[in-house]
């Protein structure tokens, strides 16, 4: 009898030191298997790479592995895609921490439905903006009332609420609204910023900046409001710049402007390492090349880039500098057809292959 009890208590020890040692997470992963992993980004969607057994499309998404948490970044363009490249890449979306949406355009957001058929409770961070699809709120204040209306003429009879809210696209979807730089988590920040460029007026845009051993690690989907505004801000966080990955969207900026925002990353900012995609724009790509060499790393999707001192030398997939004559020729027909899409009529440059 005593051995037994010996026995058993025993046993409930150890599954208890094993509990304590593993500990359950939300999306059921170990926090020590969580912890151990390197840290890394994975390029989910973009109109660039290398990978036959991944689709391209134009658009951008990403996911962070770093500091115990999966991030996902942006959906892009197209739910099938997303759905196919995560598959092929064996990334488990029902497995994430929160999803990050940068702002509200189509080649961002298109793959949250997606994302939400395999993990509908995620936590998703996405701008606040009036009336955005993201949802909103207002004071009722906007409405002017005019008493000498017939009350079936007047707004809610003439009681209207003190705030009125939006609908959002997605209506079920776990959505938090943010509207000013906030540290979501422990050296976890969303940069926020509104855009004064021509085309994209008011559009707010989010920004990951993470905090790591060697910098900030600033992930960015469009960069809208101007990378350069987006650094600035990020620099108040950490002066130091260890990397940047995502759109700079430089595709449309003349060669002045390129050479111009590209010799601020690295002789103002400082930037140590540079992983351009999506919509920074071929001739970008190449000034990047040049000014950055051996800093620059090739970012197409399924490309694994670290996220510790040395990116280059912790990255998971081969690394190259550029672009072979098949991804170029992907990415303008995905910029082509995207233009298209939007209701713009592509320039003779993007069917003669100069790029932007």
């Amino acid at each position: 009898m005593r051995v037994g009890i010996i026995v058993g208590l025993l046993m409930a020890l150890v599954a208890s030191s094993a509990s304590a040692a593993t500990g359950s997470q939300p999306n059921g992963e170990a926090d020590g298997a969580r912890s151990n992993t390197a840290a890394k980004l994975t390029v989910l969607f973009d109109a660039i790479g290398n990978r036959a057994d991944l689709r391209k499309d134009w658009g951008y998404a990403a996911l962070v592995e770093v500091g115990g948490r999966r991030i996902l970044f942006d959906t892009g363009n197209d739910a099938a895609v997303l759905a196919h490249n995560t598959k092929a890449l064996g990334v488990d979306l029902g497995k994430l921490d929160f999803v990050v949406i940068s702002h509200r355009h189509g080649d961002h957001t298109t793959g949250l439905s997606h994302v939400l058929s395999v993990n509908p409770g995620v936590k998703i961070y996405a701008p606040e903006e009036k009336f955005g699809v993201f949802g909103s709120s207002l004071p009722a204040t906007f409405l002017r009332p005019e008493p000498r209306l017939p009350k079936d003429s007047q707004y809610f009879g003439g009681t209207p609420p003190e705030r009125m809210t939006f609908g959002k696209a997605w209506p079920e979807a776990n959505i938090t609204l943010i509207d000013k730089t906030t540290e979501i988590a422990p050296g976890v920040h969303l940069i926020s910023l509104v855009s004064d460029k021509p085309g994209t007026l008011e559009l707010r845009e989010l920004s990951l900046a993470i905090e790591t051993p060697d910098g900030i690690v600033l992930v960015v989907g469009c960069s809208h409001p101007g990378i350069d505004r987006i650094v600035e801000v990020a620099k108040t966080i950490n002066p130091k710049i260890h990397l940047i990955a995502g759109g700079l969207h430089l595709v449309t900026s003349s060669d002045a402007e390129i050479a111009s925002q590209v010799a601020a990353l690295n002789d103002k900012f400082h930037v140590a390492w540079i992983a351009a995609g999506h919509c920074t724009g071929e001739p970008a790509f190449m000034a990047l090349m040049d000014r950055f060499g051996d800093r620059n790393i090739y970012a197409g999707v399924g490309a694994t880039i670290g996220l510790g001192s040395n990116p280059r030398a912790e990255g998971l997939s081969t690394v190259r500098h550029a672009m072979a004559t098949g991804e170029l020729q992907t990415y303008r027909q995905a910029m082509r057809d995207n233009l298209i899409r939007f209701g713009r009529r592509p320039s003779a440059d993007v069917h003669n292959g100069s790029g932007q």
